[in-house]
């Protein structure tokens, strides 16, 4: 069984069009974002459990879940990491941080980015506040950054 394949290569680019959707809950919290100024989680009818961003089935129930709410633009800092260095698609200068935020009134944690130029000032625990943009885009970035309070 040693027989020897003849292998061909060809080259070139083969074109693939397609379109990805974020589904019905992130773009009505994107559009809440966008449009109202307004940060939207959606609760969960057995447990109570209020998720943020949106999702449609509860992770501990597993109950769908249509029941929406607006959280708090404030919350608390659960956890960060500081970046220090630059790129030109890097969202703000550095330095900043991600930081990972319960916001007021949602019982699961959101990832976004936390503007502080001296990184010893943040904390977990601290509390912070979501600046919008003033010209949304529909992006999670319409929160522009959030901000020590």
């Amino acid at each position: 069984m040693s027989e020897e394949i003849e292998k061909k290569i060809y080259r070139g680019r083969i074109k693939v069009p397609y379109k990805h959707t974020a589904g019905a809950y992130v773009e009505r919290f994107i559009t809440e974002i966008g449009k109202n100024n307004k940060i939207m989680g959606v609760k969960c009818p057995k447990c109570g459990k209020v998720y943020v961003p949106p999702k449609m089935i509860c992770f501990t129930c597993f109950e769908k879940m249509e029941e929406w709410v607006e959280v708090g633009k404030q919350g608390t800092v659960k956890g960060f990491t500081v970046v220090t260095h630059s790129t030109p698609v890097m969202p703000l200068e550095p330095p900043y941080a991600y930081g990972i935020i319960t916001l007021d009134g949602a019982d699961t944690d959101f990832v976004h980015l936390i503007n502080e130029s001296d990184p010893k000032k943040l904390k977990i625990g601290m509390r912070v506040e979501a600046v919008f943009k003033e010209k949304p885009r529909k992006r999670i970035l319409d929160i522009e950054y959030f901000k020590a309070i």
